[in-house]
């Protein structure tokens, strides 16, 4: 991905929200810590955060996606270093009668091109305060796994590695 079309997604990400919008977000590493894109959430007025994912060079397939722990993406240990899902107090995934927990996405779906520009909704996250966070002591991150995210395995839906990281900050 070029710096202008992550500069364009980024005024993109600012024009669609409102000004008054908290928002975090961060670039998308590959595992050889080259970048691909880009990875935003926003504050809604429901409470909800609204998350949009914009990267190109990734696998074609099905793609277990979550929100780690901790704020680090280092892709020399396969973006371990961003811990286990966000999970407060809850299993993993929503086949799961102890789950989901505020960590859990739906799965991606990257097309032959290797691209993705998507929106979805992230409830039960806040950005900041009591109960799970983005902007903890220890931030958070964004991973995307190699395979698809079955909904019920523990600890993480047995979605395989990780293939992409995004460290989750103020924007």
């Amino acid at each position: 991905m070029t710096g202008s079309r992550i500069a364009a997604f980024a005024v993109l990400m600012t024009l669609s929200l409102p000004a008054s919008a908290a928002s975090v977000g961060g670039a998308l590493l590959g595992a050889d810590g080259a970048t691909l894109g880009n990875v935003a959430l926003a504050e809604t007025a429901s409470g909800v955060l609204l998350m949009r994912i914009e990267a190109s060079g990734l696998p074609a397939g099905i793609h277990g996606a979550h929100i780690h722990q901790t704020g680090k993406c280092e892709a020399a240990d396969g973006f371990k270093s961003a811990g286990g899902h966000l999970a407060g107090d809850h299993q993993h995934g929503v086949m799961d009668a102890g789950g989901p927990h505020p960590g859990d996405l739906p799965n991606l779906h990257v097309g032959a091109d290797g691209a993705i520009d998507i929106e979805l909704f992230v409830p039960g996250v806040a950005m900041a305060g009591d109960g799970p966070s983005l902007l903890d002591a220890d931030g958070s991150a964004f991973v995307l796994h190699a395979g698809a995210d079955d909904y019920s395995s523990q600890p993480s839906g047995d979605s395989g590695g990780r293939i992409a990281c995004a460290v989750l900050g103020k924007q």
